[in-house]
């Protein structure tokens, strides 16, 4: 009878076995391969650090050409000596790598359209859709002729192979429980790092900080909206603008300036064709600020440079914050785990900052192909062979998928009937499109000059290179000298070009040339210079007035500029101090402005006695977006209700996607003309009147409010819910709710998932005092301590002082552990 409990226990044990060892479906989701994730040797449990753990080694690397020493102070900072810039670059890799090899590689991933290698198709196919997105987009070819590029120049080459090689060196030291918990989790193993992921990198910043692009939804409403509805719901300019150069700036008129097509107007303007796609972009209020301030404006005397780039607020961080000293240059602060070198911060002689310069650099062309092979195009009057490749996706779970891409001379076809993008409703036509990141370009090379710069002139050569994405550059030197320039290569359209699909049946569209770099804006002083404003700064906005020769767009956000500007213009005797309160500002100019008008045009005679408590909140709220704030949410949805009560009957039923009025359009409007014309819903047989609509929105707003306040949701801080979330999503390994004010039009630009990723403060004094502050942890391991150490002080408003370590600081008691490099 043993022989029944015997296979009952050896049936049990079998299926046990097989249970671990197998990823289950849950939903759309797989769960880790529970076995090796639970094993006491080499799953989860050894991804805990336990806090005082020791950092101290000693480490014999092949392909290191000298001996190199890091010395990491207490927030896990490190400060890096090399005996080259090529062993900078070696030390560098192993560091991202050690602290942040599975965000490194899963960044990659995405920039490549392979996401749906690790996870699958995704829901209805998500993953799978994104990942042709970025292919079609051209993300890979782009790397790979910029790589080409990259590799021609020897200096670049030599520190690309070096950081590969370092990347490489700690990826051959891994055992199964040392693999980050996000292998674990997803049950993968990381892949050897190359030069072209590193490319790769590049140009997924290119792709997260380009400009804006709504060609399709601009397309469709140009083909709903007469000529002057499209005007006013539109318009090219701001009335509030303050630019990045001071209005009335001369600029001189170049020779020659692109023309409009005669047919401009028959095919392009006037053209009436809708469209449909699903476009997949990155975040659209991707900005950042970024001000120096001139030592006449300074109490010190000396220039103070600042900047707050705003991006998603990931864990772990996008930037990785270290110290590189070599014989040729001593550079501190933020790098990209993925890319060598500091991207912003500072060295002995200069600092540098910058933000998104926001031209648009993505313009699509409509494609008439011969049949549905997609192998000929109709092109200058005959049709053009086009180059077909096939793209391999490994899709994990399932089976391969291979997706046909046709290019064209304008780029790849992004959409077409077989691809629409990221919606099901289909499309008829073909789209081709020409995005500046493809061009070959080594944005490298700059970064890698401005380690070592000394001056204006090393600042201004280094950028000199630099291509895309086109950037403002604020520089500050211990010499005296300010500036920004607005650099990149960008297209020389003619106006209007590229708001809208173009046609793509000859060459006649095409961008006709690049902007000379010598019309790139610019602005340079110094403490000497009594006609100057005494800084320069930019938050996004439109570089220049209406003088600017060459044509920019639209869409710029104004609001942070403005109110930087507005308290530059102000501010004397400046410090340190009064920039870390400006970076962290909380007035919203845009409610300041919206404010009167909203208490001019409200009948509160038709007002209840609750809903008047909810209008003296507003009333007495000093449009500070501060934490504990309810003043911030009530104008937040007593906008939007304004909004949509003014534009949903415009444009209901309108073909999709259709791009709506920016907030200053309507805000502008309001302040013009309190009778403006889509103040009326056209869906009544009366003329509504902005008091009645202002009130209206105001009563559904009293709704919102008291929903918000059954849930504990309105205080400004709450309402928002800003959060650092996890690449993965995962709730538990993400900071939420967190108590911090700001918001979209603030200096202090935290939303959501979105916001000030890196604060820094540089003085330019002989001995650099200089602080900062990011949203993370140098390390990418949940289970570390320094995970996540900086997010309370980030959200406080509160800095770090930056230690730039001397080389004769080797026994200074800020040192925890020392990691001692050589080669084999």
């Amino acid at each position: 009878m043993r022989i029944i409990p015997f296979l009952i226990s050896s049936v049990s044990t079998i299926i046990l076995i097989i249970c671990l060892n197998i990823q289950w479906s849950i939903g759309d989701k797989k769960t880790p391969v529970f076995g090796s994730f639970l094993s006491p040797q080499h799953g989860f449990w050894q991804n805990a650090e336990p806090v005082g753990e020791s950092f101290n080694t000693s480490v014999k690397l092949p392909g290191l050409k000298g001996k190199g020493e890091v010395y990491f102070d207490g927030y896990l900072i490190p400060h890096v000596t090399a005996a080259s810039e090529a062993d900078a670059c070696y030390i560098q890799g192993y560091l991202h790598a050690k602290f942040r090899l599975w965000q490194m590689e899963f960044q990659t991933f995405a920039a490549g359209g392979r996401l749906s290698e690790v996870l699958g198709e995704g829901k209805n196919g998500a993953y799978l859709r994104y990942d042709r997105s970025m292919r079609r987009l051209g993300m890979v070819t782009a790397a790979q002729s910029s790589l080409a590029l990259m590799e021609k120049d020897p200096a670049v080459k030599s520190d690309l192979d070096a950081y590969t090689a370092g990347v490489n060196a700690y990826i051959g030291q891994l055992t199964a429980g040392d693999l980050p918990l996000e292998y674990k989790i997803l049950n993968y193993q990381p892949e050897p790092w190359t030069n072209l992921k590193t490319a790769l990198f590049v140009k997924y910043m290119a792709y997260d900080l380009a400009g804006h692009d709504n060609d399709f939804e601009m397309t469709n409403a140009k083909a709903v909206f007469s000529k002057e509805d499209f005007a006013k719901l539109y318009p090219a300019t701001q009335d509030s603008l303050d630019p990045i150069i001071p209005k009335g700036t001369h600029f001189l008129m170049p020779a020659n300036l692109p023309k409009a097509p005669a047919t401009a107007d028959s095919l392009y303007f006037n053209n009436t064709t809708t469209v449909t796609t699903g476009e997949m972009k990155p975040d659209k209020d991707n900005g950042s600020n970024n001000w120096a301030v001139s030592g006449k404006k300074t109490l010190s005397g000396r220039p103070i440079l600042c900047n707050d780039p705003h991006l998603s607020t990931n864990l772990p961080s996008i930037w990785y914050q270290m110290q590189i000293r070599t014989p040729t240059y001593n550079a501190y602060g933020v790098s990209f785990p993925g890319a060598p070198f500091i991207i912003i911060g500072f060295n002995d002689f200069c600092s540098w900052g910058i933000t998104n310069s926001e031209r648009d650099v993505r313009d699509y062309y409509d494609i008439k192909f011969k049949d549905d092979s997609r192998k000929e195009y109709w092109f200058n009057n005959h049709w053009q062979e086009a180059d077909i490749r096939v793209d391999t996706f490994n899709v994990r779970y399932g089976q391969p998928f291979y997706d046909t891409v046709a290019t064209t001379v304008f780029g790849p076809v992004m959409f077409e009937p077989a691809f629409s993008g990221l919606t099901d409703a289909g499309t008829t036509h073909s789209y081709a499109v020409r995005w500046k990141p493809n061009d070959p370009s080594d944005e490298l090379w700059t970064f890698s000059r401005f380690q070592a710069m000394k001056n204006y002139d090393d600042y201004k050569a280094a950028l000199g290179g630099f291509s895309t994405p086109g950037q403002n550059f604020v520089f500050a030197c211990k010499d005296g000298v300010i500036a920004i320039r607005q650099d990149g290569v960008y297209p020389a359209k003619w106006k209007g070009q590229g708001l809208f699909v173009m046609p793509g049946e000859d060459s006649s569209y095409m961008w006709q040339d690049s902007i000379p770099r010598e019309y790139n804006p610019y602005m340079i002083t110094d403490a000497t210079d009594s006609d100057s404003r005494g800084f320069v700064s930019s938050a996004n906005q439109l570089p220049v007035d209406t003088t600017y020769p060459y044509y920019l767009g639209t869409d710029f956000p104004m609001y942070r500029g403005l109110e930087i500007n507005r308290q530059l213009q102000h501010l004397n005797s400046i410090t340190p101090a009064d920039m870390m309160r400006l970076q962290t500002d909380n007035t919203d100019v845009f409610a300041q402005m919206a404010k009167p008008l909203f208490l001019r045009n409200i009948d509160d005679k038709k007002l209840s006695t609750e809903e008047m408590k909810v209008l003296d909140i507003f009333r007495n709220w000093n449009c500070k977006n501060d934490p504990q704030e309810e003043g911030p949410t009530i104008f937040r949805y007593w906008w939007a209700h304004l909004d949509q009560d003014i534009y949903d009957d415009e444009f209901e039923n309108k073909p999709q996607p259709i791009m709506r009025p920016f907030e200053s359009t309507l805000l502008e409007a309001l302040l013009r003309d309190t009778a403006y014309s889509f103040i009326d819903n056209i869906k009544t047989p009366e003329k509504e009147t902005l008091p009645q609509i202002m009130t209206a929105a105001f009563q559904k707003t009293v709704a919102d409010v008291a929903e918000a306040g059954r849930n504990d949701k309105l205080s400004w801080a709450k309402n928002k819910g800003t959060m650092v979330r996890h690449l993965l999503r995962d709730a538990s390994l993400s900071r939420t709710n967190l108590p911090i004010g700001g918001g979209l039009h603030c200096i202090n630009a935290a939303r959501q998932l979105h916001g000030p990723s890196w604060r820094m403060i540089v003085q330019m004094t002989d001995k650099t005092e200089a602080y900062g502050i990011y949203p993370g942890g140098q390390s990418g391991n949940p289970g570390s301590p320094y995970y996540d150490t900086f997010i309370d002080k980030w959200a406080a408003g509160l800095y770090n002082p930056l230690w730039v370590m001397a080389a004769d600081e080797a026994a200074d008691k800020r040192i925890k552990w020392v990691m001692h490099f050589s080669g084999n």
